[in-house]
């Protein structure tokens, strides 16, 4: 096998496991509740430790730290607005219609960035993005209505159906923003800083905010709430994103994210053998639908030769 076969085979498995990472956020957060975790907490400790992460890893790769003014503002400020804004609405969405719709609801994010991206960038809304945009609509209404979640009488549920949905939408937005965002940003700074000031700004944001709002961060309340919060922080953000980085750095960014993909897919699975969260048959149709809609609309960016650099499926 040649050395390029070996290159693309080497790109698929770091993106593939990069999904897979990122697939377990759903079932952590889950986890970390039913050990007495905060909705409005989960968000903030996970991207906390991951920026942290990054400052150890800045030691030694100092130049992680070099940006100018313009970056801090814009990647740091705006960009962690969008990840304050991600973060605790996601945890929200989780908690109130599950794991899969949230995902799914999340990956709503491309085809608002479809619409979004014509007047922002000025590419055009072709019939084909039109097309798979409906695609994942559709699938996301059949993936959220085909969701058996375990019996109320068993689990509290602190949060309503209806903010559950409205949360997964505010998240997709802000996931669409940092897309935008990360068009601008990635060919100036890279990826890596990119996502190191947004996830900065979005900590020290949410930091401030969530105390004024009276919902300061509380601390895991046992072992097992900071090994969930861990693996959320250094697994599903730090870890699942580097894997996701070394993938495009082998093959382009449209089929990395199509062998992402298998977030939503991933989240299911384990939703489903882990903490009884079924899906009826529509349910998984539909969570296909939405993957399928997805992966086209990426192998569509790979048409688009400026675009081809910006790894736009790296998030928190």
């Amino acid at each position: 096998m040649s050395s390029r076969a070996n290159t693309r085979i080497l790109g698929y498995t770091f993106a593939l496991c990069a999904g897979l990472l990122w697939g377990t956020t759903g079932p952590l957060s889950t986890a970390l509740y039913s050990e007495g975790g905060q909705v409005t907490s989960v968000g903030f400790w996970r991207i906390a430790l991951a920026t942290l992460g990054f400052l150890v890893y800045g030691l030694f790769r100092r130049d992680l730290f070099r940006v100018d003014m313009r970056g801090v503002l814009v990647i740091g400020a705006f960009g962690g607005a969008l990840v304050a804004l991600f973060e605790v609405p996601y945890q929200f969405a989780i908690r109130g219609v599950g794991i899969a719709p949230a995902v799914a609801l999340l990956y709503t994010a491309p085809v608002m960035v479809a619409f979004l991206a014509r007047p922002l960038l000025g590419e055009a809304l072709t019939r084909t993005r039109l097309m798979l945009s409906i695609v994942v609509m559709i699938g996301v209404a059949l993936t959220v209505t085909g969701t058996v979640l375990p019996d109320p009488g068993t689990e509290v549920r602190d949060v309503s159906r209806f903010v559950g949905i409205v949360a997964g939408l505010i998240t997709a937005l802000s996931f669409a923003g940092s897309t935008l965002l990360a068009r601008w940003a990635v060919p100036r700074y890279g990826a890596v800083r990119t996502l190191f000031l947004e996830l900065l700004g979005g900590t020290i944001i949410l930091g401030i905010m969530l105390p004024l709002t009276n919902h300061t961060p509380e601390a895991p309340p046992n072992i097992a709430g900071w090994m969930y919060i861990i693996a959320l922080g250094l697994g599903a953000v730090l870890a699942a994103n580097f894997c996701f980085f070394a993938g495009v750095k082998r093959i382009d960014a449209a089929p990395a994210a199509v062998a992402a993909s298998v977030e939503p897919v991933v989240g299911a699975t384990l939703g489903v053998f882990l903490l009884q969260q079924h899906l009826t048959a529509l349910g998984w149709f539909g969570l296909l639908l939405v993957v399928g809609g997805v992966a086209g609309e990426y192998v569509k960016e790979a048409s688009a030769p400026k675009h081809s650099e910006v790894p736009e499926r790296a998030t928190v």
